[in-house]
């Protein structure tokens, strides 16, 4: 059985301070570069034909954040992208030392139709919110990730 639809994997870092908090990413490149609002991601990235959806998620999240995630995962009901991709998550409590931060980069066009190649990090940065902020912050199809997750550990 062949997929349709493109498949990601990630996890969800929270930890418990005053009140729940989680770890958000901002995307890194130009287009990214001056949104805020509904712009922060958790940590994410393509899953290949076959391949072990915990191990992605695992490896795409010290892939953009150089944080290595240890500890029970907690699998969340997955979410869907406008495009269709289906995104499968966990939930991992961890306090990190965010001062460890550090993304891989990809390379695009920019300007765009210049010629030129430049490379941007995929993530810029990295924090974590209160539940509140977060819902503020985050991509809008990725907000039930947070409601799941406040009902389930919160």
């Amino acid at each position: 059985m062949t997929r349709t639809s493109p498949i990601s994997a990630g996890l969800l870092a929270f930890r418990r301070r005053s009140g729940l908090e989680v770890l958000l990413a901002h995307p890194g490149g130009p287009f990214w570069a001056k949104k805020d609002a509904g712009a922060w991601t958790i940590p994410k990235g393509l899953a290949e034909p076959g391949a072990d959806l915990i191990e992605t998620a695992r490896r795409e999240f010290t892939e953009e954040t150089n944080l290595v995630p240890k500890g029970e995962l907690i699998r969340l009901n997955a979410v869907a992208q406008k495009s269709g991709k289906i995104v499968h998550v966990w939930a991992v409590e961890a306090d990190f030392d965010l001062t460890r931060f550090a993304s891989n980069t990809f390379e695009i066009e920019w300007p765009p139709k210049s010629g030129r190649r430049s490379a941007f990090p995929e993530i810029d940065r990295i924090a974590y919110f209160s539940l509140p902020a977060a819902r503020g912050k985050i991509l809008t199809y990725q907000r039930p990730l947070l409601i799941e997750l406040e009902r389930r550990v919160g």
